[in-house]
């Protein structure tokens, strides 16, 4: 009985040694105060590069980049340039200019200690400046008995504007120190516009394609971008 109790003590010893070193050791764990890293990111959007290789009715290229402001807000901005040639039934147009977008992320994805991964929602005010050139169009006839008549134009209208909101949700991935993977998709709404006298916007660069009694449009975008860290902060 004396050594059934010898060992029963020794087992609850064991045990409350171990419960007090495990709590000690929650307690200073619990001291640390974690440091997030905070700066500006910068990268190019993949799917440009890419679409300029299968279509060669495109040309484009867009800058990425963002800044931590405060813990899970991020302060972001894209600036790019297009060439895109639009074919229609019965047009033909050019359209070529340049695009700046900016707004602010919100990141909805806890990360855990030296992660930097994101699950993101945010917002953008896009901007655009273009030219629309007219390269052919075919004339309406009630009879095609002498074929399709369609006219060469080759005039071209500069100056334009084009201003739209933007809501953007996607996810950042770090796939290595510093370096990320991200992507995401775009709703826009058109806020305003200048259009040539002779026919509508059929494409707007930034903003993608126009359709007939809509001032919405969409997109979506692949980008890799390198996070050049500025200073760390402690983590709230």
């Amino acid at each position: 009985m004396y050594r059934y109790f010898s060992s029963l003590f020794l087992i609850l010893f064991f045990c409350l040694s171990a419960l007090a070193q495990e709590q000690t050791t929650v307690n200073v764990n619990d001291t640390i105060r974690y440091k997030d890293k905070y700066g500006i990111r910068v990268g190019v959007d993949l799917s440009k590069p890419l679409r300029n290789l299968i279509d060669d009715k495109y040309r484009g290229l867009e800058l990425v980049g963002d800044y931590r402001v405060y813990n899970n807000f991020y302060a972001a901005a894209e600036i790019g340039n297009e060439e895109i040639t639009f074919e229609g039934d019965n047009i033909q147009t050019l359209t070529k200019g340049s695009y700046i977008k900016v707004g602010g992320d919100y990141n909805a994805y806890e990360n855990w200690q030296d992660m930097q991964n994101a699950i993101f929602v945010g917002v953008r005010y896009g901007f655009a400046t273009f030219s629309q050139t007219l390269d052919q169009y075919r004339v309406y006839t009630s009879s095609d008995y002498f074929g399709p008549d369609i006219r060469e134009d080759d005039s071209e209208v500069s100056g334009l504007t084009a201003n739209w909101a933007e809501l953007v949700v996607g996810l950042k991935v770090e796939v290595l120190k510093n370096l990320f993977l991200s992507a995401n998709v775009q709703l826009k709404r058109r806020i305003g516009q200048n259009s040539p006298s002779n026919f509508d916007n059929l494409v707007i660069p930034g903003f993608g394609r126009t359709y007939d009694g809509s001032e919405f449009g969409a997109g979506y975008g692949y980008s890799i971008s390198y996070l050049l860290p500025l200073y760390k902060k402690d983590r709230n």
